[in-house]
C-alpha cells in the first residue's frame, strides 16, 4: 500500500484524486491540503510515500513548500501537478528534487501509475513538461529569478533579503541586473516580463 498526501488549491480536482486514486491501485490517502503551510504540516505530520502537490496555491506556492519539506524531509518524494511548466520552475523544481512532473490534465490513472514509478525510487516527467523544459531561452540566473518571484509576490527588497538571507544591496544588484536584461524601468516590470515570458 502506497500512502499519499495531496495538496491542491482546487477542490474539484483534490476530491477527485482523492476518490480516484484509491479506486485505480492500492493507494491510500492520508489527508489533503488546500494551500501551502497546510501541505507542508499534512507532509510533516503524516510522512507519505508520495506527496502530490500542485505547483501553483494561494499563499505558500507549491515550491516553497516543497523546499520547507525538503528541510525536514529530504528523502521525501515529491509529485508536482502543473498546467503550465514554464522552463525556470521546472529547472528549479529539479534542483529541489521533485522526482515526478505530470500536467494536471492527466487520467487518474496515469497519475497513479507515476505515483507507483517514483515509489519505485525511479523519475518521470510527462513528455509534454519535459519538451518545454528544453526551449529555455532565460537570460536571468536563478538568484535573479528567486528576486524577482519574491517582487511579483510583493515583497520589499529589505524583506527578500530576509527571505533569501542575503545582504539587501545583494538583493537591490539582483534586481537592477534582472531589469538591464529585461530592458525594464522599475523591479515590478522586470518581474511582470519574467513571469509573461515563462520565466518564473
Amino acid at each position: 500500500m502506497i500512502t499519499v498526501v495531496l495538496a491542491d488549491d482546487e477542490a474539484l480536482l483534490r476530491k477527485a484524486l482523492a476518490s480516484l486514486l484509491p479506486l485505480e491501485g492500492e493507494i491510500t490517502v492520508l489527508a489533503e491540503a488546500e494551500e501551502g503551510e497546510a501541505a507542508v504540516d499534512a507532509a510533516l505530520r503524516h510522512r507519505p510515500d508520495v506527496l502530490v502537490i500542485d505547483l501553483e496555491m494561494p499563499g505558500m506556492d507549491g515550491l516553497d513548500a516543497v523546499s520547507a519539506i525538503r528541510r525536514e524531509r529530504p528523502d521525501q518524494t515529491i509529485l508536482m501537478l502543473t498546467r503550465h511548466a514554464r522552463p525556470g520552475v521546472l529547472r528549479r523544481a529539479l534542483k529541489l528534487g521533485v522526482q515526478g512532473f505530470v500536467s494536471k490534465s492527466a487520467e487518474p490513472a496515469h497519475i497513479t501509475s507515476v505515483i507507483k514509478t517514483l515509489h519505485e525510487g525511479r523519475r518521470w516527467i510527462d513528455p509534454d513538461v519535459s519538451a518545454l523544459a528544453v526551449i529555455d531561452d532565460c537570460p536571468l540566473t536563478d538568484r535573479e529569478i528567486d528576486v524577482l518571484r519574491a517582487t511579483r509576490d510583493g515583497y520589499s527588497a529589505a524583506d527578500i533579503a530576509a527571505r533569501l538571507h542575503l545582504a539587501e544591496g545583494t538583493v537591490r544588484n539582483y534586481l537592477s541586473s534582472a531589469m538591464q536584461k529585461t530592458q525594464t524601468r522599475t523591479r515590478h516590470e522586470a518581474a511582470r516580463y519574467a513571469r509573461e515570458h515563462d520565466w518564473l
